[in-house]
């Protein structure tokens, strides 16, 4: 059986705004209120999707979540038809608004964190939706993901889904944002590397100061089980908290590996 990797994207959404919503990322805060062109971005992603087919990759997309979040608006209190929930909405809550219009979804190293079936016990591959507890609007996105996840890749012989984590702070997980493989070719067993901010049940080990680290040990540490991941091929290394709190609020801000290369970037700023 021939293995391969498939790339994804996420398509952006019409609602797409700039709302300085994510806290430790510093590309985030410095573009709040600017101007966006959901039309635009949507058109230059698909153009990125579409040279990389061109190239001969496998090349997926994911379409937006529903956006605004009506449901949760209501969940939060607010009431009546969807014109007067949101104009009730924004009048008292701007900001949980802004984070119900966010089009975040795009971002798909965030969807999930996936091993493949040459490194699992069970020789599925195996998804994990992220949580994201760490940001309230990505935070309402795990559910819609996994049902994603789940219709792409149906075939229950050769793929497994599992919930996404506990919904709490200390098992706080940002995807494969925070996850690499190294390996020879793609079908033979990897190295999965799981990059992680801090101890969420150790309050004296190493964590930065200025900006929270999103991912945690613990849940790194469940993913692999539930992936069935060998201890002997499964590492675990801390992100430097100075470097967390310069605004790498992810690894792969400044990390990425495929196959036999890992790419670092030494100096970011």
């Amino acid at each position: 059986m021939k293995s391969f990797e498939a790339n994804f994207d996420g398509l952006v959404g019409p609602t797409h705004n700039y709302a300085g919503l994510s806290e430790g990322n510093v590309a985030s805060l410095k573009s709040a209120l600017s101007i966006s062109n959901p039309k635009s971005a949507a058109k230059q992603g698909l153009a990125k999707m579409k040279s990389l087919h061109d190239l001969g990759l496998t090349q997926g997309v994911l379409a937006p979540q529903e956006r605004p979040d009506l449901y949760t608006l209501r969940r939060l209190g607010f009431t009546g038809n969807d014109a007067q929930v949101l104009s009730c909405a924004y009048k008292e809550a701007p900001s949980v608004l802004a984070a119900c219009y966010s089009a975040s979804s795009m971002w798909t190293a965030n969807a999930a964190t996936i091993s493949p079936s040459a490194d699992t016990a069970n020789k599925k591959v195996h998804f994990t939706p992220a949580n994201l507890t760490n940001k309230f609007h990505r935070s309402l996105e795990p559910e819609t993901t996994g049902n994603i996840l789940k219709a792409i890749f149906a075939d229950e012989k050769h793929f497994e889904h599992h919930l996404h984590l506990n919904d709490s702070d200390h098992f706080g997980d940002e995807g494969a944002a925070n996850h690499t493989r190294l390996c020879g070719e793609y079908g033979d067993a990897g190295l999965e590397i799981f990059t992680f901010g801090r101890y969420a049940f150790k309050r004296d080990m190493p964590k930065p100061q200025k900006f929270e680290a999103r991912q945690t040990i613990e849940a790194s540490r469940a993913i692999a089980r539930l992936h069935g991941l060998s201890d002997d091929n499964t590492v675990f290394v801390q992100q430097n908290p100075d470097v967390i709190d310069q605004g790498v609020f992810h690894n792969d801000v400044i990390a990425v590996g495929n196959q036999n290369v890992l790419f670092i970037m030494s100096r970011l700023f």
